[in-house]
């Protein structure tokens, strides 16, 4: 798996389903491996994974087949662990994990651990157990279902530490009571089942048959048995559903067209020194393998030699076939006579069992007993008369019939099947379906013996569509140590694993063969005459191929549909050719594909050229016309100043003609003057001489006053006039292409309205409130709207006083009013008058109409009466005044 990862593509997506199909390991490994006597990490099931593959190569996902968790392994064995992961979950969970799931971290503690090996050298549980959930959050478990499924190994753990002691009813049969019910309470509490269910199906069993139910009492060993029956298949089915919910996550998403490859990895051959049930489906698994092995490795490729009339000289080996069949015939194979043994009526024992095997098997060459008929085996003693012995592939293996109907018969009583369907904990419930009331099947369940052949078949049935390829690994020594090699285990190995006939075959067969017609394919661009196309008959091109490339002709040979080519050198020497003329022919593939790659360049830059061409014509006429334009506006600038010039001169003069005429009118009305004065002073010369001279001397320095006043004034209003003149030139000029005629009023009235519009939406956020005695009043922005300013103040002021007087009733009205007329009397006159504005008037407390003193003065007075109270020291009295 390490090895498929590492080969293959890279990406994100490519990653994860890597790292998912790797992770899958560690998390079956913890659940389903464990330490035996030779291996200290011996998968104890079998596992077949399809991984599938896109055409690049690239894994798209995969899907695992688990075959027979060896369940048994959950009772104690002596010298062996039981599964990693009850070690790994106590020596790796926090306090806070063990707490929840009421485990301790002694080992001691739990009957179902052995002890003397739960410590094994270089391994590190806690370690392991991190990478088990890591693994377990890559793979896509959510954080609940990997508490649910510890929370299941707790139970299974905790159920080995139910014990049972005897007690006797009045009716005279024996029943089972639990000794120490607290860790019931706890698997309760666990699993959430009822205390009281669970604690009467470990004491009765319930026997249904059509119409009737029969309940009858468990004793001890029956309470034990059922315990441990629970405990396997809670596993069991717990391994299975960890595989169900692997391949939910590592199954492939898309439904494009894939390649698979499997990978089988299963337990090997066991010879221990006490062999029973599970040794003995093991060893009929591998005995499988070992015939497909054969089938497919010496067998077949004998047979296909001689189906295309080959040369070939029989080899001859041992076939497993009569061993197989000693096992799994289905009228007297040894698995049909102990399902036939489970099922029978009456007393069933594995004596019984052995006897029929003596029966029936006794004269086949492979099975060997002390007690049947052939008497080659009465005297020998390394044969106990409760064993039975076969003759294997890999040897002779010794099995114990102690347990053998009792593990093949894996009987759960439907008490717990029912107790465990109504568990609250949703995992539990879902591992026995069987439990519930509604879908009661009677049927019995099929043996653990037909469950396994079936899948044995299954597995058959799987690995005869595929091509395979076999690691053999071979053990060097018992010691579980490096650099040592034991010769006669190897040599053992070896020979029962059919390895030296395979190198027979292979040495005098040959080591490559293919089909004509995919061979020329593959071949075919090492020859003129097939290259690149051969429209003969395949075999002939081959032919052609073959004697165009001078290979000898002992190294390969026709068949009837196939070539076969008996030396490797042979065949790297075509793939050497080949990989050279792939060489060469990509070589010319990339000489055409450059040229046609230049062409379509030059043809792309010469279609850009044009392109580029247009476009810059159109930027440079656009360029040109800009230019004129611009030429144009320069014309008319000046054109238009020259025109403001010659406007300027004409106004000045204009203004000279009219000074010039003002001038000559003052000279005139001097003269007139002067004509008058001299007419004047011939009358009054002998009256007035004296006051008319005075009076024509001050009139003559009034004018000669007036006149320099006049010059001066001339002078600098004409100064500013040309200076205005020509500031307004010098600015028309700068701004005349900004501008369109008369756009300085527009520009004047568009600022005006922007600046009041802004006055008024400043004024807007910035209100004060709508009480009339707030004084608070925005400041003013601009000095021009000072006098708006004021009216807005005033208008906004009478606006917020008729809004509050509108407020009032009449009663209000009424009430403010008699405030008034007494705010024309007392305001400014009595001391406390400031503090009583605030109060409202309270009417007639004082029940005044009921006075005779003011009905008296009320006939007599038409006015108004005004009334003060008055207190003096001790009993308070009021006075009416007027």
């Amino acid at each position: 798996m390490s090895y498929v990862a590492a080969v293959c593509g890279k990406g994100a997506e490519v990653n994860q389903v890597k790292e998912q199909l790797l992770q899958s390991n560690p998390v079956l490994e913890a659940f389903g491996n464990a330490k035996t006597v030779r291996n200290d990490n011996s998968s104890r099931f079998g596992k077949y994974m399809d991984i599938e593959f896109d055409f690049k190569g690239d894994p798209l996902g995969g899907v695992i087949s688990n075959f027979l968790v060896k369940k048994f392994r959950i009772l104690k064995h002596k010298g062996e662990r039981n599964f990693h992961v009850f070690y790994q979950l106590l020596s790796g969970a926090s306090e806070e994990l063990l707490n929840k799931l009421k485990l301790e971290r002694d080992f001691s503690k739990y009957n179902y651990l052995s002890l003397d090996s739960a410590k094994v050298n270089g391994v590190d549980d806690a370690a392991n157990f991190r990478t088990v959930r890591n693994a377990m959050q890559i793979v896509g478990f959510m954080d609940h279902e990997a508490e649910s499924v510890l929370a299941v190994v707790a139970a299974v753990l905790k159920l080995g530490n139910i014990e049972f002691k005897p007690e006797s009813r009045v009716n005279g049969l024996d029943e089972s009571k639990i000794k120490d019910k607290n860790e019931l309470k706890e698997i309760c509490e666990l699993t959430g089942i009822d205390q009281s269910v669970l604690e009467r199906a470990f004491s009765f069993r319930t026997v249904e048959a059509k119409q009737e139910k029969v309940s009858t009492t468990l004793n001890v060993a029956q309470a034990y048995y059922a315990r441990d029956a629970l405990a396997k298949n809670l596993y069991s089915r717990l391994f299975s559903w960890l595989v169900n919910r692997i391949n939910e996550s590592i199954k492939a998403q898309t439904k494009v067209r894939k390649k698979v490859m499997g990978v089988l990895d299963i337990y090997g051959f066991e010879i221990f020194e006490d062999n029973s049930f599970e040794q003995f489906i093991i060893n009929y698994c591998n005995e499988k393998l070992q015939q497909i092995f054969i089938e497919l490795t010496l067998k077949e490729e004998q047979e296909e030699y001689i189906r295309e009339d080959i040369e070939w000289t029989h080899i001859d080996y041992f076939n497993n076939a009569i061993i197989c069949d000693l096992i799994e015939n289905n009228t007297n194979g040894i698995l049909a006579m102990l399902d036939e043994e489970c099922l029978r009526p009456g007393t069933v024992t594995d004596e019984t069992f052995l006897e029929k095997l003596n029966q029936v098997c006794a004269t086949h060459q492979h099975f060997e007993s002390r007690m049947s008929k052939c008497s080659r085996f009465l005297n020998d003693t390394s044969l106990p008369h409760s064993c039975f012995r076969i003759q294997h592939y890999a040897g002779k293996v010794l099995y114990q019939v102690e347990g053998f109907v009792d593990k093949n018969n894996d009987l759960l009583y439907r008490d717990l099947s029912q107790a465990m369907w109504k568990a609250s904990h949703a995992l539990i419930k879902s591992l026995f379906p069987e439990g519930n009331p509604a879908k009661i099947n009677l049927k019995r369940p099929p043996t653990a013996g037909s469950q396994f052949k079936a899948s044995v078949a299954t597995l058959m049935k799987n690995l005869q569509t595929k091509n395979p390829n076999y690691i053999r690994c071979i053990k060097p020594n018992d010691k579980k140590a490096a650099h040592i090699f034991t010769e006669a285990l190897v040599c053992h190995q070896i020979r029962y694993l059919g390895l030296l006939e395979n190198v027979r075959v292979r040495r005098a067969g040959y080591a490559f063969r293919q089909a004509y017609e995919p061979c020329l394919e593959r071949y075919k661009m090492l020859c003129k005459q097939t290259w690149p196309h051969w429209k003969g008959p395949a075999r002939s091109g081959v032919e052609v191929l073959f004697n165009e490339l001078e290979i000898p002709v002992e190294e390969y040979s026709f068949g009837r549909s196939k070539i076969f080519i008996r030396n490797p050198r042979t065949l790297f020497k075509l793939e050497d050719l080949r990989k050279q003329r792939l060489e060469d022919l990509a070589t010319l593939i990339q000489k055409i594909y450059r040229g046609w790659k230049c062409r379509t360049h030059f043809l792309l830059m010469k279609k850009s050229q044009i392109v580029i061409a247009a476009w810059y014509r159109r930027y440079a006429q656009q360029k040109r016309y800009q230019q004129t334009k611009s030429s144009a506006l320069v014309i008319q600038s000046y054109i238009r100043g020259w025109k403001a010039r010659k406007i300027l001169r004409e106004l000045k003069h204009q203004k000279r003609c009219k000074e010039a005429v003002t001038t000559i009118a003052a000279y005139w009305h001097g003269t007139q003057a002067r004509r008058e004065l001299r007419r004047l002073k011939e009358e009054a010369r002998n009256k007035h001489a004296i006051a008319v001279i005075w009076a024509y001397w001050l009139g003559s320095k009034a004018r000669r006053e007036l006149k320099r006043l006049k010059e001066e004034a001339r002078r600098k209003h004409a100064v500013a006039v040309i200076w205005a003149y020509w500031l307004g030139l010098k600015v028309r000029r700068e701004y005349r292409k900004f501008f369109r005629a008369n756009a300085g009023k527009k520009i004047y009235e568009f600022t005006l309205q922007r600046i009041v519009q802004k006055y008024f939406l400043e004024m807007k956020n910035k209100m004060p409130s709508l009480s009339p005695i707030d004084k608070n009043w925005p400041s003013r922005p601009y000095l021009f709207l000072d006098s708006t300013h004021k009216e807005l103040k005033r208008i906004f002021h009478l606006w917020r006083c008729k809004k509050y007087r509108d407020q009032f009733t009449d009663q209000q009205k009424l009430i403010y009013e008699e405030k008034l007329e007494a705010s024309e009397l007392f305001k400014d006159k009595k001391a406390l008058y400031p503090s009583s504005v605030g109060q409202p008037f309270q009417g007639a407390y004082l029940e005044i109409n009921k006075n005779p003193k003011y009905k008296k003065l009320k006939d007599a007075i038409e006015e108004k009466i005004i009334i003060a109270e008055s207190c003096r020291l001790g009993p308070c009295s009021s006075n009416l005044n007027v």
